[in-house]
């Protein structure tokens, strides 16, 4: 025996600090999913005011409390909630009949209203039906063009075989040692290498089963040159069949005295390679942008003189507990066992509705935190960014660091400056000569102010960017600046030089 103390998460915290975590897009899909599993869940009312529907969730928990004391159900920590919904699902299913038939206080038969018959639409069907199509796969997409080329028995097996190595971005990476030892009965090297080429000349996007980018556009310019009324690709082929290193560490006078041509023709044939498409793969696959849905918005109060945030929930479904079902649970005239499905469910969708309440709560508070501290990027910009710490928030608002960055996790916030991840806020910095605070981020902008002003026939390299920034005040050693550098996506000076 052993005495000892444990500490263990209840279900209901484990799922708080999930939602607090989630982004709005996911906790969207959350609330889907529930409205979708839990029956007593439902959406809300488009028009009704938000702060008559909290109070009237405030209320409804109360008014709740002693019906819930009623049903003689023990409130059992469960460790898998997607288990629960199934099970309760399943019976629901086996009994709708028998607590369908139950009589409501006013004497008529209770019929749910997803059921209704009545021409109006169901809310819960509506908000699956709106959730996109999972679009074919690429594999699927090439296996459809592949079955309308008319092909030898054993050439089209071999093409089956090669499209299932076909990656996302259009191209066979596997080498041919591969494709022999993994290759089904049959299909010999030398038909592996017939159906190869078969493939690169049927399929389209033009390009598909190239081996690597030289070939990827080098059959895309073949099949350009081939049209009729094709112009001179000449220069462009042999760029990209001899000078690809070249254009990359931007060799340009190298690669003019080396084909014989000016510098002018280089740069527009190097131009018109942009034409052709170095991922033929990506135009199949759905290639919609990630929206991002922002989280909150900031907007400058004129009266108040001073930033208020806001949460934006334009997408966000309303949902709310089904009345009718509140009663039959606490109903004794209903079965025991319907009141415990119910019971059931709609503790499940309090603490779902609770969880929401709480994570709106927190972010907003961080987010006013934020605002305080980072006034001067509202109002001049990513440079003036200032170090903030998120003990430093935690520590104000009164709870745990580990809250702070679930509540700032995959977050962001529309102010009239744009959309910022809410956890650029959050970060070390420096101090400056001056004795001035700045953030990493801040460092970051002041370093590419200077390189979108340099001269870009004589672009500065890290030493001279280093002593760019020492002159406005910053002190940082060179391989900080190339590490920014590379963050930042900018090129070393060779290689923004411009001719």
């Amino acid at each position: 025996m052993r005495l000892g103390q444990q500490m263990k998460l209840s279900p209901r915290m484990i799922q708080s600090m999930e939602i607090l975590q989630m982004p709005a897009q996911a906790l969207e899909e959350r609330i889907e999913e529930e409205l979708a599993s839990n029956p007593t869940l439902e959406l809300r009312e488009v028009g009704a005011d938000r702060r008559e529907l909290e109070a009237e969730h405030v209320q409804e928990q109360r008014d709740d409390k002693e019906g819930e004391r009623s049903l003689d159900v023990q409130d059992t920590p469960t460790t898998n909630n997607t288990d629960d919904f199934e099970r309760l699902t399943n019976f629901a299913d086996e009994n709708r009949d028998t607590w369908e038939s139950n009589i409501s206080e006013t004497g008529e038969t209770y019929a749910p209203r997803a059921r209704s018959d009545d021409g109006e639409r169901d809310g819960k069907l509506d908000a699956m039906a709106n959730a996109p199509a999972r679009s074919a796969s690429l594999a699927d997409q090439l296996l459809d063009q592949w079955m309308m080329v008319e092909n030898p028995p054993e050439v089209s097996r071999a093409g089956e075989y090669l499209i299932g190595f076909i990656d996302d971005d259009g191209y066979l990476r596997v080498d041919d040692e591969t494709l022999q030892k993994q290759a089904p009965p049959g299909i010999a090297p030398e038909l592996i290498q017939r159906a190869l080429a078969r493939l690169q000349r049927t399929l389209e996007p033009v390009g598909m089963g190239a081996r690597d980018l030289r070939e990827c556009l080098l059959l895309q310019i073949d099949a350009r040159a081939a049209e009729k009324d094709a112009p001179d690709l000449t220069i462009q082929r042999a760029l990209v069949a001899d000078h690809l290193k070249d254009i990359e560490a931007n060799r340009i006078p190298k690669i003019a005295k080396s084909l014989n041509v000016d510098v002018e023709a280089v740069k527009q044939a190097i131009h018109s390679l942009r034409q052709f498409q170095p991922h033929p793969g990506r135009q199949l696959i759905d290639a919609a942008p990630h929206a991002i849905m922002p989280d909150a918005i900031v907007e400058f109060d004129e009266e108040q003189g001073r930033y208020i945030a806001r949460l934006f929930d334009g997408r966000m479904p309303s949902v709310q507990i089904n009345p009718r079902y509140l009663k039959m649970a606490r109903d004794a005239a209903v079965e025991r066992r319907a009141r415990d499905f119910l019971s059931n469910n709609i503790r499940s969708a309090r603490w779902l509705l609770d969880a929401i309440a709480q994570r709106h709560a927190t972010l907003l508070r961080v987010i006013n935190v934020v605002i305080e501290a980072q006034r001067d990027f509202f109002d001049l910009g990513p440079q003036a960014l200032k170090p903030l710490p998120m003990t430093q928030v935690a520590d104000q608002l009164g709870i745990h660091v580990a809250t702070v960055s679930r509540a700032v996790s995959e977050k962001y916030i529309q102010c009239p400056r744009g959309i910022f991840p809410l956890r650029m806020f959050f970060s070390g910095g420096t101090e400056t000569q001056s004795g001035d605070a700045m953030s990493w981020t801040a460092v970051q902008e002041k370093l590419r102010e200077i390189i979108a002003a340099e001269d870009k026939a004589n672009p500065l390299n890290d030493d001279e960017l280093v002593e760019k920034l020492r002159e406005k005040g910053i002190e940082i050693a060179r391989r900080t600046v190339a590490k920014y550098r590379k963050e930042l996506q900018i090129a070393t000076a060779r290689q923004r030089r411009q001719f």
